[in-house]
């Protein structure tokens, strides 16, 4: 049984990136917001397929099977541009597909990023980069995720994958890297390697999930697992691993790769999602898993 005191891991999600709204997008592109009204009015009935993100949410929210009603392991909430109208649709496809959504804001169009603090967001999602810029600059782990339709269902087991520099930690050694070269980052890494590391935009978010997966037993029948990925190989290995110990925080698996391309790996993982902050490791990821661009850091300037 899980430790039913854990506290609430709170993920806000953009309807693009819940579910595939794509033949209703291209309405907005081609013909503007009244016809995109009109078309998500005409079809409030017809339950919209699952987005790229889909199955992390059912996997997060299925964390809540053994938590109290007043007191969720996890609560997803909906962020939409929708106005309440046109919004219909989208809880009627939430309630088809039984997902414990019940919370949501729609703007009408206009910017939904504000309300992630009020909600007490750690995770944002959305297909929308600026939205998630924003995010990022209010402090909220955020990535920008591409809609597509769902991925095929892998297990059960909810896994998420992040690389290092950038997004878990900050992004000093991504920057001396690309300054100083390969050489310059190994013996700067091997002088600092007792050195703690900073902490990049998805810290806190570790560290919450972190917390909510010491609330049930280890081994392999945990319903939650997580991954580094990151392209640090020896002898910028032991920073990593001494800083991840002093913050108190465990990553199941740790794929030091030395500048191989990453979506075989995460394949192998078999990653609900990956967070990267470079696009050229997004563009890997991407054929493989769900994979979230973190507009983040040196990389991204």
């Amino acid at each position: 049984m899980p430790d039913l005191s854990v506290p609430t891991l709170t993920v806000a999600i953009t309807t693009r990136a819940l579910f595939d709204l794509e033949d209703s997008h291209a309405v907005f592109e081609a013909e503007g917001i009244e016809a995109y009204a009109e078309h998500q009015r005409a079809h409030e009935d017809d339950v919209l397929e699952p987005g790229i993100a889909f199955p992390l949410v059912r996997k997060l929210l299925a964390l809540n099977t053994d938590a109290p009603p007043d007191a969720p392991h996890v609560e997803v909430i909906l962020l939409s541009r929708n106005s309440a109208d046109s919004g219909l649709r989208i809880f009627n496809s939430i309630q088809h597909h039984n997902l414990g959504i019940t919370r949501a804001t729609f703007t009408s169009g206009e910017p939904t990023w504000p309300y992630i603090k009020p909600f007490g967001t750690q995770l944002f999602l959305s297909a929308n980069p600026d939205s998630v810029r924003r995010a990022l600059e209010n402090g909220v782990a955020a990535a920008t995720i591409i809609p597509a339709r769902a991925p095929a269902h892998r297990n059960d087991q909810l896994r998420i994958a992040f690389d290092g520099d950038a997004v878990i930690f900050g992004d000093e050694g991504e920057r001396l890297s690309q300054e100083g070269g390969l050489d310059a980052f190994h013996k700067h890494e091997r002088e600092r390697a007792r050195e703690e590391m900073t902490g990049g935009p998805f810290r806190g978010f570790l560290a919450a999930l972190h917390d909510l997966q010491a609330a049930y037993p280890a081994g392999k029948d945990a319903p939650i697992r997580t991954a580094l990925v990151t392209a640090r190989s020896a002898p910028a290995h032991e920073r990593v691993i001494r800083t991840l110990r002093a913050w108190g925080v465990r990553l199941d698996e740790a794929l030091f790769l030395g500048g191989r391309p990453k979506g075989p790996f995460l394949d192998a993982f078999g990653a609900d999602i990956f967070f990267d902050d470079s696009q050229h490791n997004i563009d890997s990821a991407r054929p493989h898993v769900a994979a979230g661009h973190v507009p983040h850091g040196w990389s991204n300037r």
